[in-house]
């Protein structure tokens, strides 16, 4: 009997360790970095302990594509895991934009991003 208590401790582990918050932050910040107000989402993850914290997933733009079938990437990283999030980095498939950017457009989208998110957790 305490081996099940065991099993479902480790199998609820993963499910647990995920930040929905978060996910939900990410996946907006890649709706506008592509300007969209859908996406599809595949696979998500959430790192919530890692320091950094972060979120990965698979996403497309187009709707009818497969969940199984996405493979492009969108990463986040933020500054904590909790409210309110300061974006440190994002990355879009091997392309990534941040306030250390040597690439001035790559500097200047993630500014824009950092300044939509600040807008977006600002508003009630």
């Amino acid at each position: 009997m305490k081996w099940i208590v065991g099993v479902a401790l480790v199998l609820a582990s993963p499910a647990y360790a995920q930040s929905p918050e978060l996910q939900a932050t990410c996946t907006d910040i890649a709706k506008s970095f592509f300007m969209t107000d859908t996406l599809n989402i595949g696979v998500v993850q959430s790192f919530p302990e890692l320091k950094p914290p972060g979120v990965r997933f698979t996403y497309s733009q187009r709707a009818d594509q497969q969940k199984s079938e996405l493979t492009d990437e969108f990463e986040c990283e933020f500054d904590k895991a909790e409210r309110p999030y300061t974006l440190r980095r994002f990355c879009v498939s091997r392309t990534c934009y941040s306030p250390q950017e040597d690439d001035g457009d790559r500097k200047r989208r993630f500014d824009e991003m950092q300044i939509l998110l600040k807008r977006a957790q600002k508003s009630p």
